[in-house]
């Protein structure tokens, strides 16, 4: 049932963002926009970051068994991740949310492209990482 209400949840607010603001709501692109100093339009962007924060953290109060939070060492693999992931929003001009959610839902076909692309990667890094190290 959660991942059905958040899918709503981020249905809802990409919508409202394209209708009343003719934004397409893209986390990497929202975030970016927060980190440059020339970007005029700051206030929005906090908001909607701290309600992604926000309703993490409600999420962990409310249904802890949701969230899973992996304590220990540093985690290389996750930085590389991460990082990987960065690299891939600013070459694809887009992440997840602004290509999967926004793009598709607008038959863009550069966003049709970028999904597979997405998918693509992740069926590859799954086969590399079961094969490989035999865990994920």
């Amino acid at each position: 049932m959660l991942p059905i209400l958040g899918g709503a949840i981020i249905g809802l607010a990409a919508s409202i963002l394209l209708l009343f603001d003719g934004r397409v709501t893209g986390i990497s692109g929202i975030t970016s926009g927060v980190i440059k100093s020339e970007t005029p339009d700051k206030s929005w962007r906090i908001f909607f970051l701290s309600g992604l924060i926000i309703g993490g953290v409600l999420l962990r109060f409310f249904r802890p068994e949701a969230v899973t939070i992996i304590s220990g060492a540093f985690n290389y693999d996750y930085a590389l991740a991460g990082f990987l992931v960065g690299f891939g929003t600013v070459l694809g001009s887009g992440c997840t949310s602004g290509h999967g959610v926004c793009g598709l839902s607008r038959f863009s076909v550069r966003s049709m492209v970028a999904v597979l692309i997405f998918i693509g990667t992740a069926m590859l890094t799954l086969f590399v990482f079961k094969t490989f190290r035999g865990v994920l």
